[in-house]
C-alpha cells in the first residue's frame, strides 16, 4: 500500500492530498529514509511523521483498503 493512502486510511492525516504534500516536503520517513507519496508500506514498517515541533512515530500493524473510524487505530501502534 502507498504511504499516502495508509496515512489517510489510518487517519493519521485526514486527507490523501495533505499526506502527499507532507511526503513531498520530506516530513514523512519510512524506515529512517524520507518517503515519497508512492513509497510502499508493509506490516512492521516504522513511520515517522514530523508535525511542526513534534514527531509521531508509529509501527504498521495491518493494511486495509478502507476502515471505519473506530477501527483506524488498530492499523498502527505508537512507539
Amino acid at each position: 500500500m502507498r504511504i499516502d493512502k495508509f496515512l489517510k486510511v489510518s487517519r493519521i492525516i485526514k486527507r490523501r492530498t495533505v499526506a502527499k504534500e507532507a511526503c513531498d516536503l520530506g516530513r514523512v520517513e519510512v524506515g529512517g529514509r524520507p518517503a515519497k507519496a508512492g513509497t510502499e508500506v508493509s506490516i512492521g514498517d516504522e513511520i515517522v511523521v514530523h508535525f511542526g515541533n513534534s514527531d509521531l512515530r508509529v509501527r504498521v500493524l495491518a493494511l486495509t483498503e478502507s476502515t471505519k473510524k473506530e477501527d483506524a487505530t488498530n492499523l498502527y501502534e505508537i512507539i
